[in-house]
C-alpha cells in the first residue's frame, strides 16, 4: 500500500468541486484502514459560489468526517473577516490555501520539529485519534505584549465557528524568535487555559 509505514497523513482539499469532494474521503479511508492517524483539513466554498457547490461540499465533508480521526473545516466565508478590503480574488483564494498550510504545519511541527517541550507522536495520537470535528485559530503578536496578543488573537480568531470556551480539549503550539522568554510561553499558556477553563 502507498501509505505503509506512514504514521500520520493529512488530507487537504477545497470541497465543493468534483476532485476534492470525491477524492478526499477515498484517500482518508485508505489511510485510516492502514492505521495512519488521519487528519482532514478542508475548506468550504464561498457562499457566492452557489448552493449546488455548497451542498456538494457539505455532503463530502459529512463523508470525510467518517473516514478521518480529526477534521478541521475552514469556511472560506470566514476569510472575508480577515482579508484586507479590496484584496484581489486570486489572492483571497491563495490566502485560503495559506491557512490550510498553516494548519498542517502547526500540527506536523508538534512531532517533526524538536521543541523546548518535546511531544512525541504517541502524545499527538492520544489527543487526535477519533477526536472528530476540530477548529483552528491562528494568532500573531509583536512588541512587548506579543505573547498575550498572539494568544488572544488565536482564541478569538474568525476561523473559529463556535466559542473556544466550549472546546473539550486544546492543542496549541507556540513559535517564536530566539529571544522568546519562558515568561512569554507561560503567558500564552495562561491566557488559553483561563479562557478554555471558564
Amino acid at each position: 500500500a502507498l501509505v505503509a509505514g506512514t504514521d500520520m497523513i493529512f488530507v487537504t482539499a477545497g470541497m465543493g468541486g468534483g476532485t476534492g469532494s470525491g477524492a478526499a474521503p477515498v484517500v482518508a479511508e485508505l489511510a485510516k484502514a492502514n492505521g495512519c492517524l488521519t487528519v482532514g483539513i478542508v475548506t468550504k466554498p464561498f457562499k457566492f459560489e452557489g448552493r449546488r457547490r455548497m451542498k456538494q461540499a457539505e455532503e463530502a465533508i459529512e463523508n470525510l468526517e467518517k473516514q478521518v480521526d480529526i477534521l478541521i473545516v475552514v469556511a472560506n466565508d470566514k476569510l472575508l473577516e480577515i482579508v484586507p478590503e479590496g484584496l484581489p480574488l486570486e489572492e483571497a483564494f491563495s490566502m485560503a490555501d495559506e491557512i490550510l498550510r498553516q494548519g498542517i504545519t502547526g500540527i506536523s511541527d508538534i512531532v517533526v520539529k524538536p521543541g523546548l517541550i518535546n511531544v512525541d507522536f504517541a502524545d499527538v495520537r492520544a489527543v487526535m485519534e477519533d477526536a472528530g470535528p476540530a477548529l483552528m485559530g491562528i494568532g500573531r503578536g509583536f512588541g512587548k505584549t506579543r505573547a498575550r496578543d498572539a494568544a488572544l488573537a488565536a482564541v478569538s480568531s474568525p476561523l473559529l465557528d463556535f466559542p473556544i470556551q466550549r472546546a473539550r480539549g486544546v492543542v496549541f503550539t507556540i513559535t517564536g524568535t530566539a529571544d522568546m522568554s519562558l515568561q512569554e510561553v507561560n503567558e500564552v499558556a495562561s491566557v488559553i487555559t483561563e479562557i478554555v477553563a471558564d
